[in-house]
This record gives C-alpha cells, sequence and structure tokens, in this order.
C-alpha cells in the first residue's frame, strides 16, 4: 500500500481483476449539466463493483475533492480528470498521470478561466500544445467525419502515445456503423480506441431530473426543450458485464472496454498527494516564524497588561505557543498578524471574531478584543493537537475600507499564490420549486403559492399537504413530478460566487493546487473550491470580513477627536458602564450593533444586561437555535428566580453553571457530549461541524442514539437525555459558538457606549452609515 490507502500492484490492487472503469462522469459540478452528486455515483459505483471512476466535469475540476471523499467512504477509486470543452468545438477527456500534470492541468484551467472572465473557459489547441506534458488525454467524437480525423492528427502531434478516442454508444440509428466507423478510423491513425458511457446520472430514474435542469439551463420548458435535451436515456453507471454486453453487440469487439482498466492504471494521482505549504513569513529579523512569533507575544504582552502579565495567562500563552510550534502554524498567526497591523497603518478599525476570540496570542498579538482568559473560553476549540485541522480567524474590518485590505493582501503575496475561496452557490427549497414548476410549465401563480408554503433552508422542501392547502389537484401528474423533483433538486450546486473574505494564501504557486478564476468583481479572483474543500485538503485559509459599524465607529471617533480633542479607541471604552448598561436594559438601542432588532430589544427588559457576560447571553439567546431547543424559556425563569437551578452532576455544572444550567453555546454542547455521554474530542468535533453545517449535512440528528445512550449508559434518565438532544439539535438553526457571542456583544456594548455618552458625535457618521441617500449629516452639538 502507498501512503494514500492504494496498492501499487499486487493481490491489494483494486484493478487487478477490473473489467471496465467507467472513466467519463459528469456530476453536478458541471452546473445543469450532472445529475447526481459524487456521493450518490460513488455509492452507485461500489454497488456495481465498479473499482473506479473517472470524474470528468466540465472545464472544472470543482466536484474533484466531493469525489475523493466519496472513495475514502466507498473504496472506489477517484480518477481526477476534467472535460476540456475547446473554443473550436473539439472536447478532449484529461487525466493527470501524477503531480506534475496535475499541476499543469491546474495552470491550464486558470489560463482558459482568466482569458473567458467568470463562469467560463476558453481554450485553444495551442494552449494543449504549451501544458500538454504528462495528462492522458481521449478524444470525445461525434461522428467519424473530417473534423474528427483532424482532431485525431491534432491529438497525436500534442499528447503523442498518451492519446486515445472515445467509444460512447448513443442509441441512435446506425449507432453500430458510427462506431465501427470511429473505430477504423482510429486504427488508421494509430489511436486506441477506449470504451465510455458518457455518464451524466447514477442511476436510471434520475433521467428525468436531467431533462428538467436541462430546461433550467436552456430556460425552457420541457415541452420546448426539443434537441437540445440529451439525446439518449441511458446516461447512468452500468456494471462491466453491461458494457461488454453492448460492445460485443455494437462494436465486435470488448478489446476498448478492458482498456479503460489500462487507462486507470495508469492515472497514479490521488489529491492526497498535494502537499499545501503556508507562505513562512520569514522577516528580517532572521528568526524562524516560531521564534519571530513567540518575540512578538512577549513584547506585547504588557500591552495588554499594564500591571504585569498575570501567571495564568502566562501559562495560557506558554500552552498555545507550545501547542502552535507543535501544528506548524506560527506563519499563519504571523500572517494575520501583519494584515491587522497593516489596517492599522492605514487607520482602518478592525477587530477578530469567531473561535480566535478562544486564544490569549490572538488577544496579545490585538488580533482580538476579548481575553479568553478572563472569559474562561477554551483554546482547544479554536486549535487542538488531536483533530489537527487548520486554525480560522476571522477579521473584520470597515467595511468601507475592507477593498483596501483585499488588495494589500493580492499586492503583497502575489495574485498566483493568493485567492479568495469559492461559494458553492445551491438550490433551497423554494427556489427548487420554482424552477422545477416552471420547467415542467406549472402557471407562475401555482409554482409562486407552493414556493410561499415553505422555509427556505427547509430539507422536506413542498409537500403534498401544502399543495392540498391551496386545493390543488394532486392527481395532476406535473404537480406531483414537480414536488418530487423539487426535493431531489435541494442542495444540488447551480454556481459559484466569491466567500465574503476567505484568502487562501501559499508559498509556491496556487494555481498548481487548484485552477483559479476571475470573480464578478473587478480585481477580485476566487479558487474552484469552497471552505469544506479546503477544509478537507488541510488548507489554511484567513477571512478578512466587512462590518459597516466598525466604519460608523471609527468616523464617529475622528469626529470626537475633531470636536472635543479627546483620542479614543475601542480599548479606550469604559468596561461596564452603569449608565450603559441601564440604557440597554431600557431597550433604547436603535442604531446599535446586533442589539437593535425588534426581537433584541424585546428580550432586553427580560435579560437586563448589568454586566459584559449578561449582553454575551443576550447575543446568542436570540437565535433560532435556542429558541428551536427550548433553551430561552427555561433561561429566563432561571434568571428571574421563578425556576431552581439545578445539576444532576456535578460535571454537567462545570459545563453549564454559566448559564444557569441551559446550554446556550456550541462549546457547551460539545463539552455535554464529551462530559455526559462519554464523547470523544473528535465525535464532538463531529458534533459541532453538524451544528455549523446543517443547511447541507442534515444537523445533529444522526448524532441521537449515541449521546442519548451515552448518558443514560452514565446515570442520566431517558427523559433529560432526550430534553438534552433536543437543545443541542436546536444549534443545527444557527447557534451561536461562545467566542462569537463574546466578540458580537463587544462591539454591541461600544456602539451603545458611544450612543449614551457622545450621541451627536455617533448620530452622524452612523446616519451616514445606515441611510446612505442621506447627504447631510447630522448637526453636532
Amino acid at each position: 500500500m502507498n501512503q494514500h490507502g492504494h496498492s501499487a500492484g499486487g493481490d491489494d490492487d483494486p484493478l487487478e481483476h477490473a473489467r471496465y472503469v467507467e472513466l467519463q462522469v459528469t456530476t453536478h459540478f458541471s452546473f445543469l449539466r450532472g445529475a447526481s452528486s459524487p456521493e450518490e455515483l460513488f455509492s452507485a459505483a461500489s454497488l456495481l463493483a465498479l473499482p473506479a471512476l473517472g470524474i470528468t466535469d466540465r472545464n472544472t475540476l470543482g466536484g474533484a475533492v466531493r469525489a475523493w471523499d466519496g472513495q475514502k467512504v466507498t473504496g472506489v477509486r477517484s480518477i481526477v480528470g476534467c472535460r476540456l470543452d475547446l473554443v473550436c468545438g473539439t472536447s478532449l477527456l484529461v487525466y493527470p498521470s501524477d503531480r506534475d500534470a496535475y499541476s499543469r492541468l491546474c495552470r491550464l484551467l486558470s489560463i482558459g478561466k482568466g482569458r473567458a472572465g467568470k463562469g467560463g473557459c476558453h481554450l485553444y489547441w495551442s494552449d494543449l500544445e504549451d501544458w500538454s506534458e504528462g495528462p492522458i488525454a481521449i478524444l470525445v467524437p461525434d461522428r467519424a467525419d473530417a473534423a474528427t480525423e483532424e482532431a485525431l492528427a491534432r491529438l497525436t502531434r500534442v499528447f503523442g502515445s498518451r492519446s486515445y478516442l472515445a467509444l460512447s454508444i448513443r442509441r441512435r440509428p446506425r449507432d453500430a456503423i458510427r462506431l465501427r466507423d470511429l473505430a477504423a478510423m482510429a486504427a488508421a491513425a494509430g489511436v486506441p480506441t477506449v470504451a465510455t458511457g458518457d455518464v451524466l446520472y447514477h442511476a436510471p430514474d434520475r433521467r428525468i431530473l436531467l431533462d428538467v435542469v436541462s430546461c433550467i439551463r436552456e430556460k425552457c420548458t420541457v415541452d420546448t426543450l426539443g434537441r437540445r435535451r440529451e439525446r439518449f436515456a441511458d446516461r447512468h453507471l452500468k456494471a462491466a458485464a453491461e458494457l461488454e454486453r453492448l460492445f460485443a453487440r455494437y462494436l465486435g469487439d470488448i478489446t476498448p472496454v478492458a482498456r479503460s482498466v489500462e487507462i486507470a492504471r495508469a492515472c497514479s494521482f490521488d489529491l492526497g498527494q498535494l502537499t499545501y505549504t503556508y507562505p513562512d513569513e520569514i522577516g528580517e529579523s532572521g528568526l524562524t516564524p516560531q521564534q519571530e512569533l513567540e518575540r512578538l507575544t512577549w513584547t506585547k504582552a504588557p500591552e495588554r497588561y499594564p500591571d504585569g502579565t498575570p501567571g495564568n495567562v502566562r501559562r495560557q500563552l506558554e500552552h498555545e505557543l507550545r501547542l502552535i510550534g507543535e501544528l506548524a502554524y506560527a506563519p499563519y498567526f504571523l500572517t494575520v498578524h501583519s494584515i491587522v497591523a497593516f489596517a492599522r497603518s492605514k487607520g482602518i478599525l478592525c477587530q477578530g471574531r469567531g473561535s480566535a476570540a478562544n486564544s490569549a496570542v490572538c488577544f496579545v498579538l490585538g488580533i482580538t478584543s476579548i481575553d479568553p482568559v478572563k472569559s474562561e473560553l477554551l483554546f482547544e476549540r479554536f486549535v487542538s493537537a488531536e483533530r489537527r485541522e487548520p486554525p480560522d480567524i476571522d477579521v473584520d474590518f470597515e467595511h468601507e475600507r475592507r477593498e483596501e485590505v483585499i488588495q494589500w493582501i493580492y499586492e503583497t503575496y502575489g495574485r498566483e499564490r493568493s485567492a479568495l475561496t469559492a461559494v458553492v452557490s445551491r438550490f433551497r427549497a423554494r427556489g427548487a420549486v420554482r424552477e422545477v414548476g416552471k420547467a415542467l410549465g406549472l402557471t407562475e401563480d401555482v409554482v409562486s403559492g407552493l414556493a410561499r408554503k415553505v422555509w427556505g433552508w427547509s430539507r422536506e422542501g413542498v409537500e403534498e399537504r401544502h399543495a392540498e392547502e391551496l386545493n390543488l389537484d394532486m392527481t395532476d401528474r406535473r404537480l406531483t413530478l414537480t414536488l418530487e423533483l423539487a426535493r431531489i433538486l435541494i442542495n444540488t450546486p447551480r454556481h459559484t460566487s466569491q466567500h465574503p473574505g476567505g484568502f487562501v494564501l501559499t508559498l509556491g504557486r496556487l494555481d498548481e493546487l487548484v485552477p483559479i478564476e476571475p470573480a464578478a468583481m473587478a480585481n477580485r479572483q476566487i479558487i474552484e473550491w469552497d471552505k469544506d474543500d479546503i477544509d478537507a485538503l488541510g488548507f489554511m485559509k484567513v477571512d478578512v470580513l466587512g462590518l459597516g459599524m466598525l466604519g460608523c465607529m471609527r468616523r464617529a471617533f475622528a469626529l470626537l477627536e475633531e470636536d472635543k480633542g479627546i483620542a479614543m479607541d475601542l480599548a479606550g471604552i469604559p468596561h461596564d458602564d452603569p449608565a450603559t448598561f441601564a440604557m440597554i436594559r431600557k431597550a433604547d438601542t436603535l442604531g446599535v450593533f446586533q442589539i437593535e432588532s425588534r426581537a433584541q430589544m424585546a428580550m432586553l427588559p427580560r435579560i437586563k444586561p448589568r454586566k459584559f457576560y449578561d449582553l454575551v447571553v443576550q447575543v446568542a439567546i436570540v437565535r433560532p437555535g435556542p429558541i428551536q431547543g427550548d433553551m430561552v424559556h427555561p433561561y429566563l425563569r432561571r434568571r428571574e428566580g421563578k425556576e431552581p437551578i439545578t445539576f444532576p452532576t456535578d460535571e454537567l455544572k462545570g459545563v453549564l453553571e454559566k448559564t444557569l444550567g441551559v446550554p446556550l453555546f456550541q462549546e457547551q454542547a460539545m463539552r455535554v457530549a464529551i462530559e455526559c455521554a462519554g464523547f470523544t474530542a473528535s465525535e464532538a468535533d463531529l458534533l459541532r461541524r453538524a451544528m455549523a453545517t446543517f443547511k447541507l449535512t442534515g444537523g445533529v440528528s444522526h448524532f441521537r442514539d449515541k449521546l442519548i445512550d451515552g448518558m443514560i449508559a452514565r446515570g442520566y434518565q431517558r427523559d433529560f437525555a432526550e430534553q438534552a438532544f433536543k437543545q443541542i439539535e436546536g444549534f443545527g438553526s444557527y447557534g451561536f459558538p461562545e467566542s462569537h457571542a463574546a466578540s458580537f456583544a463587544l462591539i454591541a456594548y461600544a456602539s451603545s457606549w458611544m450612543k449614551n455618552a457622545i450621541i451627536p458625535m455617533y448620530s452622524a457618521p452612523h446616519c451616514s452609515t445606515r441611510s446612505p441617500w442621506a447627504s447631510t449629516p447630522l448637526p453636532r452639538s
């Protein structure tokens, strides 16, 4: 076995006894062309005993990481590939045979995407000549005509002995003659033929969804789709025996079927071979990144602790620095520090948030403003030796000036080494039923009525009862198909867009790890993978986000200094100011950050915040997660003294004492799972991930039995265990991490203090921030 779990040969070689490998598989990452996900395709391949699949999405490697995940789950090997549709109309399937060939394919795709702009890829034969070393290429012909003959000649000139011609059964009249003519033409050119199924979906019953997504792509209905429909109906995965039967019947030769195994064996590249290296951040000091981080930390600690660094803080800093050194994450912290330092040198207000607020090193370096030791935040929520996953630091900058920071990153690291991550936009429940209904010819009023019946993030989609409530005829075939297909379409990718600010930076060329394409915005570029993909591969990203309130506050500070001669910043705002909290308790929070919504203002007189941690709870509790998990009313009753605060066990008291026995934060849910249900740290992290990605994974429901059984085994009553799970499950609907709530609470408090203490200085910039059409600021007094 090699390091990636694949055998190089011998008895463990999955290809040794293989008779066929499907080399032409299109997933739904070829937007609106494929009708199945990589997960579905690899599961189906496993059932059909196919040893490997070649993923060949159109001009993209966007589905490669999900296919790699499918390989790890099913054992079916994922062969990285791509279908290149050239400007001249020729189509090729290319497969990198090794790591270097993969890098060249990424560079080639980046060139084509850069030339075409957002969403396109313009490549020519001359481009292939420049980047042809290493990949195996298969020509995808239509018929044996002069154009195919010319393409074959070019193919052999560019790729030499790595050239093949694909034979796919089309189910047309005279199809056997077409295949024999193509085979004869390939033989005359000295090019071997290989059988492919040209797969667009995993199972036969998915054909009708393919017609629907074709209608969505072509902006028409099934009645007018006509020749734009895919021309034959069996574009699903087939077993080796079926391909052999078909080629024996149509071509009289099964050699092209067996040759697919030969090609698969030649493609040794696996995504696990990618080596991501973060920029080393070695400065002029000549120190190693770890030494430089330690120097900065101890140099800046007195700025945070002018009366001396407390012993517990020093121990925490030593612990964090030791763990950062073990995991070699020092360059990442130095990068974020340099970005923050640049912003502050330009007078741009910024603050770190999210799990980075759990780090004392981030606090000392000025990246965050929350003291995690004082707030008792857990560093392992941010970085863990057991999980060994890359850290993720989010930094908010003034919304209006964030672009200055983004362009500085591009200039500092170079556009070949930096890009934003992608966001894969997917069909949600409402959009799915609208698009499917229009494709099947339902009227606009019916489609709109159905869409209004369901929550946008619903996983179940529009159900029959919703249609019955509208008095619709459920015997109408098109209506029932709409509901059925819309449910299948939910979470299907539709297009990519740019992440709000997640940068991937590399020491070497980023476009040799993943293709880069221009974003819709000028002077922006994105990679083809989203944050989950780069997490799976161990890439690190820096989040450069925008927050309008920071710009408002910076302008308020400037006005204060201009009019009153008082220089102030976020760090100078008094802590736990009684007058500010009195204003907050009255819900006089219109115009401040985070706690100005009607729901927040209704909750403030009940929470009655008197200290900063009360504000942290306030930010976190008015969320769908705590509301759906039935956490709000028990917490309020206990806070008001109407219900006793009880803890069944001491370990539960240690976890929930700060929040009166009610879990309000994701970190608490993790600790309940570990302390009370016997979860390992890794299992608790999977629980956290499920809570964070409920929209795609279906929440935390699959942890139910393990958590409840674990709590019962440790002496908890079943009713209590089920209630605990219900509360944890509620975090699947936007539950907050405590560190995130604390970061937001800090800005909420600061903006409240400014409103209460220096309202004229605060109101003018706030008005111009919130109301762009207001050309005249409020008068200053």
